[in-house]
């Protein structure tokens, strides 16, 4: 909508000008002929004519001339009128255009519920954003630098433009409706107080934050955050492993967990398999024979993790599966059980 609008703004700006130099050149040639001006006296007839400024003739008019400068006056009114016409239509035009942008944007964050916010959207925002996205998990990026905002905002994409320290913010972005919040702001100190704050509002939130230093890592915690991510320790821990255990980390990168045809691990609630009133083990899914994916790992409703679990496992309610496969079986395993993400 806004590039349409720009289109015919520039096209009506283009007759404009057109107008204008068109009237300028008439009233240059007027008065060089018809006064015997030179061209910088006619040249300078034509402004203060166009322009209305009253300041005093070159040398006295006769009634021709007289005649041909009231015409002059007349046309340059309604040309200057014009444009500055189109120019104030654009003004408010543009304002009002982001006024309705920015409720459209505020009606569908909220229609959201159980969504995620992120707060900042820098590097570490922007990968977030980018697996939710490939995942299709609705979620509202809290940004405050405008020029940001103007160049990755898109239908696909809700930014709410703030500062998420403020509660008024995170309450525009939904934070009492929200499933998880992800603090990825640069600064430490910022994330402290925007977990402290999204912790009172909702007490149930799950909140995932960053933070840049390991002395900042217990006091997130203590604030309320549920996990705290230390990017350049994990980054040092890669590139490490990189040297003991290089295959091994390789065959790890070599694992997508993003994308919607080439996902190689899924993690499945348990609810999502059978009806949890009859208990099952991972023996009775049978998902190697009935989809080719093997069951790597185990998680129970206290958070409790079990690596390869055995065949017998019960698969208790409110548990979840993880399971490894090629891109194919994953998919069949979504098609046999009816899972959609």
């Amino acid at each position: 909508m806004k590039s349409v609008f720009l289109k015919l703004f520039k096209s009506k700006i283009y007759i404009a000008l057109w107008l204008f130099v068109f009237i300028v050149v008439v009233g240059i040639l007027g008065f060089r002929v018809l006064s015997n001006y030179s061209w910088v006296d006619a040249f300078y007839m034509t402004v203060i004519t166009i322009t209305t400024v009253g300041f005093g003739e070159v040398q006295p008019l006769d009634d021709t001339s007289k005649i041909f400068t009231t015409f002059l006056i007349l046309t340059s009114v309604f040309i200057v009128g014009y444009a500055i016409s189109i120019i104030t239509e654009y003004i408010l035009s543009n304002n009002n255009l982001e006024e309705l942008k920015q409720k459209k944007m505020q009606k569908k964050i909220d229609a959201l519920n159980s969504h995620i916010i992120i707060c900042g959207y820098g590097r570490n925002g922007k990968q977030a954003a980018t697996k939710l996205l490939a995942y299709n998990k609705p979620f509202v990026i809290i940004e405050k630098n405008k020029e940001l905002i103007d160049r990755f905002e898109n239908d696909s994409t809700m930014f709410i433009h703030g500062n998420a320290n403020e509660d008024e913010v995170l309450i525009q972005a939904g934070i009492a409706r929200a499933r998880t919040l992800i603090c990825a702001l640069p600064n430490d100190a910022d994330n402290l107080f925007v977990v402290l704050s999204a912790r009172q509002i909702n007490k149930h939130l799950r909140i995932i934050s960053r933070a840049s230093q390991e002395t900042t890592y217990n006091k997130l915690k203590m604030a309320g955050a549920n996990n705290v991510i230390l990017p350049d320790k994990i980054g040092g821990d890669h590139m490490a492993s990189l040297v003991v255990v290089p295959d091994l980390i390789e065959f790890i990168d070599n694992l997508s967990i993003v994308g919607k045809a080439n996902i190689n691990i899924e993690e499945i609630e348990v609810s999502k398999l059978y009806d949890a009133s009859s208990l099952k083990t991972i023996r009775d899914l049978d998902l190697r024979n009935k989809t080719g994916c093997n069951v790597i790992g185990y998680k129970d409703g206290n958070g409790d993790y079990i690596v390869n679990p055995e065949a017998e496992q019960a698969l208790l309610p409110d548990s979840k599966i993880i399971v490894l496969g090629r891109p194919e079986q994953i998919q069949k395993l979504n098609t046999v059980f009816d899972i959609k993400h």
